[in-house]
């Protein structure tokens, strides 16, 4: 009876892959996919959520780099839940039967005897009902995967297929081969290498114009995302991965908005992201608080640029060339000698803002050059925190971007600065402090910022008598 009922269970159901380790609970991967969100990487989200740093890399490549549709998915109370198979492993390991364990847990007495049956551990070297080797066998079983649209309608895919990666031709037909690719990795572009010259429509572009060349055909029909997933999803079977090199960016996972935000260069650490900066900077009613870039030149020649938010005060760092500078035969990877290294930038920008008493430099907030890379440093030695801007967001630092702007009037792009002593620039500076602002009333930054000076001396009298 036994050896028939074990028979009848395996009809019903194929076998099962090695499940090697068992699965992580659906609560600890939507934690992870949580995480993610919020601009984690996958290791750090390893390490918060105590997983393997490979496993959360599995899950964040195997979903192409956004989280699965089902992944906070509930499921009824007709299937057992992880939580009874808990209880029922705790009840077996206690030598309780079939039906006290049924009664225990309020279920019918033939779910269990099926439970233990199909979904006991037997590749273990101590066999028995384990409750998350349990769970990862019902989930396998329940699967039931849908047949991507693509899958199903080659016509669909081999349309969507040649908008993406199409030979580009000459208005007269004839096929341009363009360059030779290198070999698909399934890592990201090609950095500095050719790719190749294809039709490189986007998913929206192919999504909306299949609607005007098939306007009865409903079965052509598919939206933007449903071509994402088909490139960046494993397992989907419908495109092949190496397309993700036709999309613009080429990238080969999909990266959450998030993180851009938080983390992209090295030297940002979570500390000086601009969302850490204090409050008080935002409605430049407490002054100190700067904002900093680099003015580019031809030639790697740089002049470094700090703008006070309340008063629109502006200092000018020079940032003349090191000895041995020749451009275009500098040694790839030696010393940095354009005048803008970190080092350099950190010593230039400490000797121009140490001029300046502590109350009235609070914060420094920079673009994400690298030259500002020794940002820790610069905080030790001159007590300024500094933070840097989210990439691709300009406004955040709106005040420094309008005065590059006005700077631009001297110092054109396409010149070389480096010619600009540290005497011309300084009359630059006072040519701009010395200038009436419309946002100040139309006083000038210096009158504005010299206000600010006298408040802080009277404070500093009123204090020591």
């Amino acid at each position: 009876m036994v050896r028939r009922q074990r028979d009848a269970d395996r009809a019903v159901r194929p076998k099962l892959r090695s499940p090697g380790h068992p699965k992580y609970q659906r609560p600890v991967e939507a934690g992870f996919w949580v995480l993610i969100s919020q601009g984690l990487l996958a290791e750090e989200a390893a390490e918060q959520l105590g997983v393997a740093p490979a496993v959360t890399a599995r899950w964040f490549r195997n979903a192409g780099g956004m989280p699965p549709s089902n992944v906070n998915y509930q499921p009824s109370g007709r299937y057992l839940s992880f939580i009874e198979r808990e209880e029922i492993a705790l009840l077996r390991v206690q030598g309780k039967g079939v039906r006290e364990i049924a009664r225990a847990i309020g279920r019918d007495p033939g779910t269990i005897s099926r439970e233990l049956r199909r979904n006991a551990a037997t590749r273990s070297t101590n066999p028995g009902y384990r409750a998350s080797v349990a769970q990862w066998k019902a989930d396998m079983a329940a699967r039931r995967p849908k047949v991507a649209k693509l899958v199903a309608n080659p016509r669909l895919r081999e349309y969507v297929q040649d908008r993406l990666s199409g030979e580009i031709t000459h208005p007269g037909g004839v096929t341009v081969a363009g360059p030779v690719s290198p070999r698909f990795t399934g890592r990201n572009k090609p950095h500095r290498k050719d790719r190749a010259w294809v039709l490189a429509w986007s998913p929206e572009q192919i999504a909306n114009r299949i609607k005007v060349d098939f306007p009865d055909d409903e079965s052509m029909r598919i939206s933007h995302e449903a071509i994402y997933q088909a490139l960046y999803i494993e397992g989907r079977g419908a495109l092949k991965r190496e397309l993700v090199w036709c999309l613009r960016t080429g990238r080969a996972l999909r990266a959450p908005r998030e993180r851009s935000r938080r983390k992209t260069w090295a030297h940002v650490t979570p500390g000086t992201l601009i969302s850490e900066r204090p409050a008080e900077v935002a409605d430049r009613a407490v002054p100190g608080h700067w904002e900093g870039d680099l003015l580019i030149g031809l030639e790697r020649s740089a002049i470094g640029t700090v703008v006070e938010r309340t008063t629109r005060y502006t200092k000018l760092v020079h940032l003349p060339r090191e000895e041995g500078y020749r451009h275009k035969e500098t040694p790839r990877n030696g010393p940095a000698l354009a005048g803008y290294g970190a080092i350099t930038m950190k010593n230039a920008l400490a000797s121009a803002m140490s001029t300046l008493p502590e109350e009235l430099v609070r914060s420094l907030t920079w673009d994400r050059g690298k030259e500002m890379s020794a940002h820790a440093q610069f905080r030790v030695e001159t007590g300024i925190p500094v933070f840097f801007a989210d990439p691709q967001s300009p406004w955040q630092r709106g005040t420094n971007e309008n005065t590059n702007g006005l700077l631009r009037q001297y110092f054109p792009k396409g010149t070389d600065l480096s010619r600009w002593g540290a005497e011309d620039i300084e009359a630059v500076a006072y040519a701009l402090n010395t200038r009436p602002r419309k946002s100040l009333g139309w006083k000038t930054p210096a009158e504005a910022f010299n206000e600010q000076l006298l408040l802080v001396q009277q404070a500093g009298v009123a204090s020591t008598g």
